[in-house]
């Protein structure tokens, strides 16, 4: 990957046209069908064929290194890709995870082996990934996992359950942690995995979702052998590894795919109000006007946070800000949504645009608690970026086994 700052100008021009050209092709927008289709076949579908058609375009990875299916261009190259997309329709929103987190951790933390060979596929869409940290014993405090990882001579034996395991009934490969010395403190003891999901042993079951979709799911693990060089990094260092990925998490969901200031939700409302003759409505002008400013300031965060990324800084701390911003947009629409569409989010029919806000008000609930709890995300903003106290910690040091945590009673 190379950090050049910029480009000479005929080559920025000439980059910027080509991205130019394979997005009015290509990014095409997603039907209404689609979208309404159980919220991931369809579109995961779609996000597939487009991010294939970026890898053939040589431009999937931009930033990845040729050895590993990327395109091996700067992050100035990248810079230009993000504010050309912005323009268009976004295609890719399903794999957010498998490449705004899986690729960067394993990019960062893999063996040579593991990114010559899990590396292009993944940038390429052709496997998708999903990430498996969430316990129903461990949500916000992840480091309370259960899940255990025991060695057997070539082969690590992974049980235990995880939970709200977003499009895992999509993926072909995830990145798991799990305890592998219970012995020690239960941050300590944690270990990184890549999990082949259609191993024996691997039983998936989607959560039904008040949406109507199965975006989610739960998964039990029973005596699922994977191979003993798919650890991840060092032994019994995964919470650094599952740090740097939640940072990578937040930076992706806070940042999105595109650059500049951009505010999608808010023009689309407004777009509506006119059109339902709402828009002098006083009330609603101020709530319209929230989600514009909010939108402005979240898209000004992602950009510092970009930059600093460019400058060659990894995720830090500040990957909070968006994600907050991000989770009070998701408040905010759904208030805005009921107000302009009224009782069409309830009567009207299968792919319409009110269908469609009305799917968007329901999921906007998940924003709030996925990716890190609004809660959490200020500790993490009071501690690590504005140098508050910490709240005491009174685990800390404790065995894991010697705690009374999930199941353990």
């Amino acid at each position: 990957m190379s950090d050049n700052d910029s480009l000479p100008a005929a080559d920025a021009d000439a980059f910027r046209q080509k991205c130019r050209d394979f997005l009015q092709q290509h990014a095409t927008g997603l039907s209404r069908a689609e979208r309404a289709n159980d919220r991931g076949a369809s579109m995961m579908a779609a996000a597939k064929e487009f991010q294939n058609a970026l890898a053939d375009a040589n431009l999937a990875g931009l930033t990845y290194e040729k050895a590993y299916g990327g395109a091996g261009l700067t992050k100035a190259h990248d810079l230009i890709w993000r504010e050309e997309y912005a323009n268009f329709p976004d295609m890719t929103g399903e794999l957010t995870i498998s490449h705004g987190m899986c690729l960067p951790v394993l990019n960062q933390f893999g063996s040579e082996e593991q990114k010559k060979r899990f590396l292009p596929d993944n940038i390429a869409g052709r496997t998708v990934w999903c990430q498996m940290f969430s316990e129903p014993g461990a949500g916000s405090d992840v480091a309370s996992l259960q899940t255990k990882a025991e060695r057997d001579g070539d082969e690590w034996i992974i049980n235990g359950q995880k939970v709200w395991t977003t499009l895992a009934h999509h993926s072909q490969y995830g990145i798991i942690i799990a305890r592998t010395n219970p012995e020690a403190p239960k941050h300590a003891g944690i270990s990184m995995f890549i999990m082949d999901m259609n191993l024996p042993g691997v039983d998936m079951r989607p959560i039904h979702q008040i949406d109507g979709g199965k975006h989610f799911n739960e998964i039990f693990f029973t005596d699922v052998r994977i191979p003993a060089d798919w650890l991840v990094g060092e032994l019994n260092n995964g919470w650094n590894q599952a740090t740097a990925m939640l940072m990578y998490e937040r930076v992706a969901i806070g940042t999105g795919s595109t650059s500049g200031v951009t505010h999608q939700n808010a023009d689309r409302l407004i777009e509506e109000a006119k059109r339902r003759g709402l828009i002098n409505d006083p009330n609603l002008r101020q709530q319209l006007m929230k989600i514009y400013s909010e939108e402005t300031t979240k898209s000004l965060v992602s950009m510092r946070t970009r930059a600093e990324m460019k400058a060659g800084r990894t995720p830090g701390p500040g990957g909070s800000l968006g994600k907050l911003h991000g989770a009070i947009i998701s408040r905010l629409l759904r208030t805005v949504i009921g107000e302009v569409f009224g009782p069409d989010l309830v009567a009207n029919t299968e792919g319409d645009k009110a269908e469609l806000w009305g799917t968007i008000m329901l999921t906007s609930f998940s924003a709030n608690i996925a990716g890190g709890t609004d809660e959490i995300q200020k500790n993490i903003i009071g501690d690590r970026v504005l140098g508050l106290p910490r709240e005491p910690m009174v685990d800390k040091d404790m065995p894991f086994k010697d705690l009374k945590v999930g199941t353990q009673r």
